[in-house]
């Protein structure tokens, strides 16, 4: 019995030396923006993603742009591993730093519904799923580009 107690004794104290402060939780990478000139980018969702995605910019001047529109103006379909909308995204200079919004959802979503929450938190310095009023599931990744000088855009690339 005396093993046993040693054992268990072990155990604990074993068990007690590691501090639940240290396992943070890995914050999960949905999507990865890639620069493919000065001041185009393209955003490619990660694998295991929801169907759905949309794209929208917030510049340091507090502009907002929609980047995926379609006809329905809603969410599109995206791919794992492959450019959203299979496009490069131009970033204006003059507008700096921009905040990309990839909105991922289960099903697709309305933009106007999108842009219009936006708009009412853009002086939140982070915005996630549960700020939203939408339906279904959302995942949110908020990636962040710096469009540099000095770009010429050939006109035969698909920089939008």
């Amino acid at each position: 019995m005396t093993r046993w107690t040693g054992l268990l004794t072990v155990m604990v104290l074993g068990a007690g030396s590691v501090r639940c402060d240290d396992a943070k939780p890995a914050k999960v990478t949905r999507a990865q923006v890639k620069r493919t000139g000065p001041a185009t980018m393209e955003i490619i969702p990660v694998e295991g993603q929801l169907p759905y995605c949309m794209l929208f910019t917030t510049s340091e001047k507090g502009i907002i742009r929609q980047l995926t529109l379609t006809r329905e103006n809603r969410s599109i379909r995206c791919e794992a591993n492959r450019p959203v909308a299979n496009t490069r995204f131009r970033v204006p200079v003059q507008e700096g730093k921009v905040r990309v919004y990839v909105f991922f959802s289960d099903e697709p979503v309305q933009a106007n519904w999108v842009a219009r929450q936006l708009y009412e938190l853009r002086d939140r310095e982070h915005i996630t799923a549960m700020d939203l009023r939408l339906p279904g599931r959302i995942f949110v990744e908020t990636l962040e580009f710096t469009p540099e000088t000095g770009a010429v855009v050939d006109a035969g690339s698909t920089a939008h």
